[in-house]
């Protein structure tokens, strides 16, 4: 055997070796938000979770638009872990186009339901909105154009009345950047759909008066499910003491039919493992519940998820 041959007959042996190891490799891209919300520090300690708990497993963490942009990523095999807006998740299994789904989404599934979000609206004081009637002929901004929250946004205003032709100015901006034009005074109020404890609106109650305006609970069963009534409570941001009513939707982890039922599964089990992580990670996390993760999901579960909720009792 010449030398040549050997060695390629040593090549061949050696490619045999690490093919295993290459193939058990994981690859999982956690699809979060802007870096200003909730979704992205709960995807950064996910994203860790993983890497550390799942045998192989490579991590990332992708900021993004959030709920809508997530939903199409998952459905393109794109991410593996996305975090949407019950509605949202709703509206991709339709295929709603007006929502930004141009047909619909079936390859998501569902790894649990998660915290619900929390349809803020925080006014400058001086602007004189103390409910979301009074947005009328007021600037405001509704998050990024077709997210999530932008979603959130239509309906609230829908549900009062009022269209976005009826406000002074509609900017189609991420949390932090609206906070900022708040700040210089170029806008009035912002609307952020995320966890209590949002950081941008921290950051605003910190340098400047304001309020946080009311949603009434008939506003919201007037949009009806799955929207729900909710309160965000006195103390929540500076200035703020009394509770004020708003509207909640219950957000998700998603993934997609073609993540192998073993690697939902560790998904799925390692969330509730690691809850205290996650909860250090940011306080909207102290909304997941093992008892409600599996409850009246807009999509199909993953039977990888549906494996471990089974092996809980909740089936």
């Amino acid at each position: 055997m010449s030398n040549r041959t050997r060695f390629a007959a040593a090549f061949a042996c050696a490619l045999a070796v690490y093919a295993p190891a290459a193939q058990a490799e994981e690859f999982i891209n956690v699809l979060t938000g802007g870096t200003s919300g909730v979704y992205y520090p709960l995807g950064v300690a996910l994203s860790d979770i993983y890497a550390k708990g799942i045998e192989g497993a490579r991590t990332q963490v992708q900021a993004t638009k959030a709920s809508v942009e997530n939903l199409n990523l998952l459905q393109q095999g794109k991410g593996e872990l996305g975090f949407a807006l019950g509605d949202s998740v709703k509206y991709a299994w339709e295929g709603n186009a007006d929502a930004g789904f141009k047909q619909p989404l079936d390859k998501l599934r569902v790894i649990a339901a998660i915290y619900p979000n929390y349809v803020q609206i925080a006014a400058l004081q001086e602007a004189g909105i103390t409910t979301v009637a009074d947005l009328k002929g007021k600037t405001l901004s509704v998050g990024a154009a077709k997210s999530g929250t932008e979603l959130n946004a239509r309906a609230i205003l829908a549900a009062t009345g009022l269209s976005y032709d009826d406000l002074g100015k509609v900017e189609y901006l991420p949390f932090a950047e609206s906070v900022e034009l708040m700040k210089n005074r170029q806008l009035e109020a912002t609307l952020q759909s995320s966890g209590l404890g949002n950081a941008a609106i921290k950051d605003l109650a910190s340098s400047q008066a304001i309020t946080i305006v009311s949603i009434p609970a008939e506003t919201v069963a007037a949009i009806g499910a799955p929207y729900v009534a909710a309160t965000i409570p006195a103390g929540t941001y500076q200035g703020q003491e009394a509770d004020v009513p708003t509207a909640a939707v219950i957000n998700y982890l998603v993934t997609h039919a073609d993540v192998s039922d073993e690697t939902a599964y560790q998904m799925t089990k390692l969330i509730f493992d690691n809850l205290d992580t996650l909860k250090a990670a940011h306080s909207a996390a102290a909304g997941i519940s093992l008892e409600s993760a599996a409850k009246d999901a807009p999509v199909p579960l993953h039977p990888g998820a549906e494996r471990f909720y089974k092996e809980k009792g909740l089936f």
